[in-house]
């Protein structure tokens, strides 16, 4: 879809479409720079405040991914007025309130239509020190690649869509999607990580492929190094995988799998999550700090899971250990 976006060339647009990044940066002065974006998407659990806080989360997390801290939101809603109250409404609404005040982030109105399937999530307006920027076209050979939550959101929330897991089991990847990247892109910039980006519905290896193309290198990943939530490779093996997921794994064309990585493992690698963690592409010889910054923000995880290598652009070889 983005070959339909028209080109824009101006020196003051840091970050456009052309690099798939997280967000556009636009620069206002030498020393400050707006952070914009938009995200939204259909429920993905059964509590409303829930689905509110996730998708709010998801939205804010492009502006942490620049490195950024959001300022203002707006509220992007489709309703089916007609089969479901507004008071179910109001529960989104104040779910993605109460995550983003956590944020210091002012919700100042939005937009709603109807619609016979809902809809909800932000356009979120942030802030960024044009030095300080993240992006995902500055990795480089050699560095590391830290992960920053665990991977399988996709799959636990299917699971219990399709009544093959409880409540008790999708509570830990509920947590995880609520909780805020802020903490990991304070770390990441004062560490001074090369490349930033979130995970999100193209899965681990969709946006690392976007960040390898951006930045002209290579990666390998390592399986065995994946943070994954408990329980999600055996709700695999039970069918628990979202069509998007798959089509995340047949689009993977560019990626050389080592023999030994199974066909549960491909699937965790394209898992689309939601609100997922940042991965961040660091310097070996800042890796440990980056760690320990990471572990003072309370992340959930600070796991290295792979390198960036020389070679051609995108190419992605994925290691069993």
């Amino acid at each position: 879809m983005l070959r339909f976006i028209p080109h824009v060339s101006d020196p003051a647009l840091l970050v456009d479409a052309s690099t798939r990044d997280d967000a556009a940066v636009y620069r206002l002065s030498a020393d400050r720079a707006l952070v914009a974006t938009v995200d939204f998407f259909t429920p993905i659990v059964d509590d409303a405040a829930d689905w509110g806080a996730i998708a709010a989360a998801n939205a804010l997390s492009d502006v942490y991914a620049m490195g950024g801290t959001p300022l203002l939101a707006l509220n992007v809603t489709a309703w089916p007025r007609d089969t479901l109250p507004l008071a179910l409404l109001g529960e989104v609404l104040g779910g993605a309130a109460a995550v983003c005040r956590e944020a210091g982030c002012l919700v100042a109105g939005g937009h709603t239509v109807d619609d016979p399937e809902p809809k909800f999530g932000m356009a979120v307006i942030g802030e960024v020190h044009p030095d300080r920027m993240l992006t995902n076209a500055t990795a480089r050979a050699g560095d590391l690649l830290v992960l920053t939550k665990p991977l399988g959101t996709g799959i636990l929330t299917t699971a219990r869509k399709r009544d093959l897991c409880g409540d008790d089991m999708l509570a830990p990847a509920v947590a995880s999607m609520r909780a805020l990247n802020a903490g990991a892109a304070r770390a990441a910039v004062r560490v001074g990580v090369h490349a930033a980006t979130d995970v999100t519905g193209f899965g681990l290896l969709g946006h690392l492929h976007n960040m390898l193309m951006a930045s002209g290198v290579g990666a390998e990943i390592r399986v065995a190094f994946l943070p994954v939530f408990p329980g999600a490779r055996d709700l695999v093996h039970r069918g628990a995988v979202a069509g998007g997921t798959r089509r995340n794994l047949e689009a993977r064309t560019d990626v050389t799998w080592e023999t030994g990585v199974s066909e549960t493992d491909r699937l965790i690698c394209a898992d689309a999550q939601t609100s997922g963690g940042l991965l961040l592409a660091v310097a070996e010889a800042d890796v440990a700090e980056l760690q320990r910054q990471l572990k003072a923000e309370g992340t959930l995880e600070n796991a290295i899971v792979g390198r960036c290598v020389a070679g051609m652009p995108g190419a992605m070889r994925v290691l069993a250990s």
